[in-house]
This record gives structure tokens, sequence and C-alpha cells, in this order.
């Protein structure tokens, strides 16, 4: 697509994008390769061993007053116990599982600058592919800037790979690899730009990303549980329910024992009972 540029930019525009892309590339490189763990353990531990297993009946955690119960060194304050890399990280960051490799204190500057990279190419790109959208819809015309397409008639056709390999296709070919190359550079720049802006804003705030993990971790927990709200009640107002009980005990308790007269008739005499008054009312 860069051959598409007018002449003028077109070199500039081919140096800037390739030192960018080789610098991305040599700072992927020495990022995945520098070994971040802490001092002592590199200079004791053995990778090659198998991977020992933490007994928690025996200790608390990994790392007690600086020393590894795995690694069996002493290290450094900020140094954290990485369970997939098996090792102590000085000044550790994260793990990341697209390098293959933790972040730490001595390789977080080069992760830094290949973040940052990637993300100004992708930028670029972007710029690139929307001047020829904008160009193509205006004054087709002026992407044809390179020699060869003196020597193509047709409008509808374009070259690729040029100078070294043009390859002549249509006007559809080109669009739809454009459109798929800059819906491409649109996704990864927004999560790239996700990922270095927050890193931006964790370096403003001298804290690492398990700190930063911790502290929100811990402000959540410190947050109060939410209380449900409990229907306002005026003074002196009493339930429904409660009333009616209120008035059922007072009226039985009002009721004063009363005695009962249950008589019954013979043929030769009159017999008075006289019965105590009930524990319940009736019904």
């Amino acid at each position: 697509m860069l051959p598409m540029l007018p002449r003028a930019v077109c070199s500039l525009t081919a140096q800037v994008m390739g030192g960018l892309s080789l610098f991305h590339l040599v700072m992927h490189l020495v990022t995945t390769t520098i070994d971040p763990a802490d001092n002592n353990v590199r200079l004791k531990k053995d990778y090659s061993e198998p991977v020992p297993t933490f007994d928690r009946s025996k200790y608390a955690h990994v790392i007690q007053n600086q020393y590894c119960h795995l690694c069996e060194v002493t290290v450094s304050k900020k140094a954290k116990h990485c369970s997939s890399c098996n090792k102590c990280v000085s000044g550790f960051d994260h793990h990341c599982k697209w390098l293959n490799n933790c972040v730490g204190s001595r390789n977080y500057r080069f992760f830094f600058c290949s973040v940052a990279s990637a993300a100004a190419s992708l930028l670029g790109t972007m710029v690139i592919l929307l001047y020829i959208f904008i160009q193509y819809f205006v004054n087709p015309d002026k992407l044809r800037t390179d020699p060869l397409y003196k020597e193509i008639s047709p409008k509808n056709t374009w070259l690729l790979f040029l100078p070294l390999w043009p390859v002549p296709v249509k006007t559809p070919v080109v669009f739809s690899i454009a459109v798929v190359v800059f819906l491409l550079a649109i996704a990864s720049f927004v999560l790239l730009g996700h990922l270095l802006f927050f890193h931006i804003y964790l370096i403003a705030k001298n804290l690492s990303t398990f700190d930063y993990m911790m502290k929100t971790r811990f402000q959540k927990k410190s947050l109060p549980v939410e209380k449900k709200d409990l229907p306002v009640r005026k003074r002196g107002a009493i339930p429904q329910e409660r009333s009616n009980n209120l008035e059922w005990s007072q009226s039985s308790s009002s009721v004063e024992p009363q005695r009962f007269l249950l008589s019954t008739l013979s043929q030769q005499s009159n017999v008075c009972f006289i019965a105590p008054a009930p524990k319940t009312l009736p019904q």
C-alpha cells in the first residue's frame, strides 16, 4: 500500500514504518529472552530440575521474611514467585502468556517499548489506509504514482508488491485486502492502546500490575455490605397485625371471670351447677 502514497512522502513513510517494525521486533525478542528471575535465583537455581510442590502444612506462604521456600534462596523485597515460570521474579509485574515469560524489573522497559512501538505501527497503518480510502473516492489517479502504472491502461487494475514483484489485480481485490487490514489494525490498536495507557497510568502512580491488582482486591473486600432500607415507622405507630393482637389481649384481659349457670330440670327437682369461666373465649 505504500507505493500508493505521494512520491514526496512515500520513501519517508517507508523508512518510519520500517524502523518502527524493526524496533518492535528487537524489543519483543529482548523481552522474551531476558531472564527476569532474581539475582540469587539465577545464580543458584537449576531450571532442568523438576518443579517442586509447595507444602502448605509447613509454611503459610511461599516467601516468608524474604526467603523463598521453593527456590530456597533469599530474594529481594519486591520479588514474587511465579507459579507459571516456577521462579522468583525480581520486581514482579505480571506473567505475560503472549510472551511466554514473566515481566519484571529486568525486562519491564523493553516490554513497555515493545507495546508502544506496536501501537505506533498500528496507528501509522490506519492513517495510511485511511488516506488511501479517502483518495480512492476523491481522485483515484493520485494513487497511481508508480511509473509502472503508465504501462497499464485499465483504470480498475492495480499493482501489488511494488516495486519488486508487481502483481496486477482488480479493484475489488485491493479494496477487500485494505478493508480487512484496516479492521484488524483497529481491533489490535484498541487492545494495545488500552494496555499502553494502563501501563502509563501505572508508571505515573509508581505501581506494578501486581500491586494494582492487590490494591483493587483489597478495596473490594473493604467495601461495607449494603444494608436494605427498612420502612420508616412513625413514632407511636403500631402495625395493623400487632394492633389487632393488642386489642384482643386488652379485651380478653378486661373480661372478668364469669359464672355460668347450667341448669337441668328433672321431673322432681331443679339442679343447679356453677362452673368457672373458660380459659379461652369461644369463637
